[in-house]
């Protein structure tokens, strides 16, 4: 029973949706009523100013990193990583993405899964994060910085265990990894769409 609720507490850590409520708290309404559609930093930025974009990014990667402590110092032995670590990292992002609290209508997972990855792989993170830097300054697009570091992700974390030896968590961890970055991914459609057409919007 420990382990469901948990994992149900993961989701609802996850769905806290800190980027509708500091615009909302802000004044400028209902974030998801303009841009991207998405409570992320990016769209609070472009709503409410860097400063809330960036407070929006830390909060959203807290509530990733803490639904992983919350699930390893519960219910795995030493801290370690297991299924039922992975799948309370799963259910952190898909609760950033489908908060209960907002009709299921939130973000796309990119700041809560940063927060999940730094847990769960640190090494990996700086991998994709210095990847992630240097296609949004090559490129000005945030989306294709995010989507290019998610796709990575998965790579990443296996080329780093392969390197540290055998390791009896690599199982959970690439299958968090791997259905993470894909939810990521995918809820990228539309920014995907844009960039193939042109019509994506630009980091100023």
């Amino acid at each position: 029973m420990l382990p469901v609720l948990v994992v149900a507490a993961a989701y609802l850590l996850g769905s806290v949706p800190f980027g509708y409520l500091i615009v909302r708290l802000s004044g400028g309404g209902d974030v998801r009523e303009g841009g991207s559609g998405g409570t992320g930093a990016t769209n609070v930025t472009r709503r409410a100013g860097k400063a809330a974009g960036i407070v929006t990014l830390m909060l959203d990667a807290i509530k990733g990193v803490a639904a992983v402590v919350l699930a390893r110092w519960l219910l795995a032995v030493d801290f370690g990583i297991n299924w039922w670590v992975a799948a309370a990292a799963l259910a952190a992002i898909i609760g950033h993405i489908f908060p209960v609290w907002l009709g299921f209508r939130g973000g796309k997972g990119v700041a809560t899964g940063l927060g999940i990855y730094l847990s769960l792989s640190p090494l990996a993170v700086a991998l994709a994060a210095a990847l992630f830097v240097i296609i949004v300054w090559a490129t000005r697009y945030v989306s294709l910085g995010s989507v290019t570091a998610a796709a990575a992700m998965p790579l990443c974390v296996w080329l780093l265990s392969w390197r540290g030896g055998p390791n009896q968590s690599l199982a959970p961890l690439m299958a968090a990894t791997v259905a993470g970055s894909a939810i990521i991914i995918l809820m990228h459609h539309a920014n995907i769409n844009r960039l193939w057409r042109g019509t994506e919007n630009k980091l100023k």
